[in-house]
């Protein structure tokens, strides 16, 4: 008998019933340590007072009125994400998939008037997201195959081959679309210098650089947004995932040159940018983005990476080593140890993980995470790696 729900997703047989900072609950009763937060999206963790509060007082008033008209909490988080990054403009949507599409049609239209300049640069390993737009800048097999005909357009390069990338940058490039950390493809992070030397190259050729911040920003990192480590800034920045810590909402940001052919009537959203939306950005905004929030961050990033390090010289038939910035970390496993293996026995353990590409789990927790929950999800991920190890051999 089919699903009253299309089979899309292999879905872990959980249901829960309650979330609250970085525990879960399931409907029988038993508690999980959240190690993915949705993967990468409660930032603050699970039905944090602040958002309720928010999200509450704006379903009292206003839910939807479309885009026909003002909607102030828009126009604030606008000005919010404007004052604390690169951007001029924000055009704000309901999901990453639908940045990253608004961003292609933004760089089109940007060189809509210089037909020869028809690529766009992306890297192997790269995800942003599920649509025809996304799939085709992506390129890769496991998302493209059966889905024909692409969207042409695209050139993907291998991801670290710098000869190959410096061979590519001339005049008909017309933008750079990269993940400054690479989520889906295995917690892969491109060093400051290789981030660097891409924003150089679009400078030199006059193309434009594109990031995807969708998992790896709003605070994720430490610091905003991951870019921000490397001292550059992109021209459009596509984020979501934690910007709306749960509510489903995503932003396009843009400097007024990379934004100029988009003008009235060429793009739109029903739902993008609603109040309710908007007004949990806003609150997300006013605890992320402060110096006390972000240095706490990076605190226990170091803390669990101290761990981790540790749990991996402890397992070294199981971990082969540790990747990542900030609360966005990888676990690469050996050779002979799926992630799923990882995956399973820590839930049989308690404890939430998130695989990826490259044989790689990832750990994602809650960015309101306590010290002394990152030491009980290590204890937890001793044990599972103690279990995966004996599958293993």
């Amino acid at each position: 008998m089919i699903s009253p729900v299309l089979p899309t997703y292999n879905r872990t047989p959980l249901e829960f019933a309650r979330g609250e900072g970085a525990w879960l609950t399931t409907v029988d009763g038993r508690r999980f340590l959240d190690f993915g937060a949705g993967i990468a999206v409660n930032v603050l963790g699970h039905a944090h007072p602040a958002l309720v509060a928010a999200l509450t007082e704006q379903a009292g008033r206003v839910w939807h009125v479309s885009n026909l008209y003002e909607i102030p909490e828009q126009r604030r988080l606008a000005e919010m994400l404007v004052e604390a990054t690169f951007a001029d403009t924000v055009f704000f949507t309901n999901s990453g998939t639908e940045a990253a599409e608004g961003a292609i049609k933004m760089i089109r239209k940007r060189f809509a008037d210089d037909p020869a300049r028809d690529k766009i640069i992306t890297f192997e390993g790269s995800f942003h997201g599920r649509s025809t737009g996304a799939i085709a800048a992506a390129g890769s097999a496991k998302l493209t195959e059966g889905c024909g005909p692409l969207m042409p357009g695209f050139l993907h390069l291998p991801w670290g081959d710098h000869e190959a990338f410096e061979a590519a940058m001339d005049e008909t490039v017309a933008a750079v679309m990269v993940e400054p950390i690479q989520g889906e493809g295995g917690i892969r992070v491109l060093p400051d210098a290789c981030l660097r030397g891409i924003r150089a190259a679009c400078d030199r050729v006059g193309a434009l650089l594109v990031l995807d911040e969708v998992q790896c920003g709003m605070g994720r990192t430490g610091m905003l947004f991951g870019h921000e480590r490397a001292g550059v800034t992109p021209d459009i920045m596509m984020v979501a995932k934690g910007i709306g810590g749960g509510f489903p909402l995503g932003a396009l940001l843009a400097t007024e040159d990379a934004a100029r052919g988009m003008t009235a009537g060429t793009h739109g959203s029903t739902y993008g940018g609603n109040p309710l939306a908007c007004a949990v950005g806003c609150k997300v905004m006013e605890v992320v983005n402060t110096p006390d929030f972000l240095a706490e961050v990076r605190a226990k990033a170091g803390f669990l990476a101290q761990k981790l390090g540790a749990l991996a010289a402890s397992h070294p038939d199981v971990i082969e080593g540790v990747r990542g910035e900030g609360l966005m970390l990888g676990l690469r496993l050996c050779k002979g140890v799926a992630p799923t293996a990882l995956v399973d026995a820590a839930r049989a353990e308690g404890l939430l993980l998130v695989p990826a590409a490259d044989n790689v789990v990832r750990l994602l927790p809650p960015l309101t995470i306590t010290e002394a929950e990152l030491a009980e999800g290590i204890d937890r991920l001793d044990r599972a790696a103690a279990g995966a190890g004996r599958a293993a051999a």
